[in-house]
């Protein structure tokens, strides 16, 4: 695999491979494309430690850094998961939530590492589009939401 002129880093404390593996399977389009490990103890761990991993989600390369305790993951950085509907929706969710992580507001979880996702179904985002009464009564009702919930977003564009 060609390296890409723009990558993501992520930094992790130390379980960047466990981070990209779940990614790779829980999202399409994902995978793990190398793993690599440190040539020389570094300052948060030792010679042969998983030092970086290579791997995509949803076709955006990644670099998964275990670069030790010093940072963390905060909502100032996402990844943005469109979905197609409440199913596509509740996988993503679950699989998020129910593997240590946490939910949060409007649509927002974080996974078990800290960092955080949007999933976000299309119709939300078509609905905040359209503007007007239509886009207002979509974002109230978002509003009360953790998980989105199609089917009042949907309603709520209706009327």
């Amino acid at each position: 695999m060609a390296t890409p002129k723009n990558t993501i880093c992520l930094w992790f404390d130390s379980e960047a491979e466990a981070a990209a593996r779940f990614y790779a399977d829980t999202f399409p389009d994902s995978a793990v494309h190398a793993v690599h490990r440190a040539p020389g103890d570094f300052p948060s761990g030792r010679a042969g430690d998983v030092l970086t991993v290579e791997f995509t989600v949803c076709g955006i390369p990644c670099l998964g850094l275990n670069g030790g305790p010093a940072f963390r993951h905060s909502e100032a950085f996402s990844f943005q998961i469109a979905t197609d509907d409440q199913a596509e929706t509740d996988r993503y969710w679950n699989a998020i939530v129910g593997n240590g992580g946490e939910e949060s507001a409007c649509g927002w979880c974080k996974d078990r590492w800290g960092l955080s996702w949007q999933i976000t179904p299309r119709v939300l985002t078509e609905a905040l589009a359209a503007g007007g009464d239509e886009a207002q009564r979509a974002f109230a009702a978002m509003m009360d939401m953790r998980k989105i919930d199609v089917a009042r977003i949907e309603a709520a564009r209706r009327g």
